[in-house]
């Protein structure tokens, strides 16, 4: 927002300062942008898939949350300052018919988000399980070593099917679920850390929240995605070190969710993409200008 007015004079002549850029984004969020910000909001609710992520954010120098929703249609953010299910069912309802990927985020497994078909990341799950291998030794790796295979080859079928590469695809999941099932059976073992694993992971597979997709095709293993999804918005963290205001975390949430929904849609440029928003009512407006007789 500094450099912008010094560009706009030096390569078109035009004044403006930064404030009244400022004032414009505000506006425009609550107007045209917003109004698109809010049918894309409306929109992940009716997607087959859904992955979500959040980083952290600033709101006039105090904590909070940047969350992203990532679908095949959209990405939408939002910004609040906690994260609770309150929050992610702003987006996603209780009664959501799609799939939900998502990080281990507690979150995630409230209860009013039980009736929720989800998909846990595997690569935090893996994260758990290299947690605990690294301070173990001998026999007590078994079970963690053990686990992490299943899941490795679980991803790697996932992987050769969507390369076309699986023979006997449906039966070798069916295979999967079996092996999974049995070494997540409950019962008590030995090493605590474990036993969390154990208990913990155990609990998502029985939700079927594990090996989710390997039953619909559309579901990824992670939620890379929403991950990815979120990376310009956490360099402009860096240049921003957030927002002053609330209204200015909404105006950055729904002008980061329009673009990049257009750069997902096949927008040329983020010109291009705000310019089919702002373009028909400007050119509107011009033309009624330029057709109305003299005083």
């Amino acid at each position: 927002m500094r450099k912008v007015p010094a560009i706009l004079r030096e390569f078109t002549g035009v004044e403006v300062t930064q404030s009244a850029l400022t004032q414009d984004a505000l506006k425009k969020s609550t107007g045209v942008i917003g109004n698109a910000y809010q049918q894309l909001r409306a929109g992940v609710a009716l997607a087959p898939v859904t992955y979500t992520d959040d980083t952290g954010w600033r709101i006039h120098g105090q904590s909070a949350h940047l969350m992203a929703f990532d679908t095949d249609q959209a990405t939408v953010f939002q910004i609040r300052n906690q994260h609770r299910n309150e929050e992610v069912r702003e987006l996603i309802p209780a009664d959501y018919a799609g799939v939900l990927a998502t990080d281990r985020g507690k979150s995630y497994d409230a209860d009013e988000l039980s009736d929720v078909d989800q998909q846990k990341c595997l690569d935090h799950l893996k994260r758990n399980i290299d947690e605990v291998l690294e301070t173990k030794t001998g026999p007590a790796r078994g079970f963690g070593l053990k686990l992490k295979k299943i899941l490795g080859d679980a991803r790697q079928l996932w992987r050769d099917q969507r390369a076309g590469k699986a023979k006997n695809f449906q039966a070798r999941a069916e295979k999967f679920e079996q092996k999974l099932t049995h070494h997540l059976r409950h019962r008590l073992l030995q090493d605590e850390d474990n036993q969390r694993l154990l208990d913990g992971i155990g609990l998502q597979h029985d939700q079927g929240r594990v090996l989710r997709f390997l039953r619909n095709p559309d579901v990824e293993p992670t939620n890379n995605r929403s991950e990815r999804a979120l990376r310009p918005a956490v360099i402009a963290r860096k240049l921003s070190h957030g927002s002053k205001n609330i209204p200015g975390a909404e105006a950055f949430s729904a002008f980061t969710s329009v673009i990049q929904t257009a750069v997902k849609r096949g927008a040329s440029s983020t010109f291009d993409a705000l310019h089919n928003l702002f373009g028909p009512k400007t050119t509107a407006a011009s033309s009624t200008e330029a057709h109305d007789p003299p005083p």
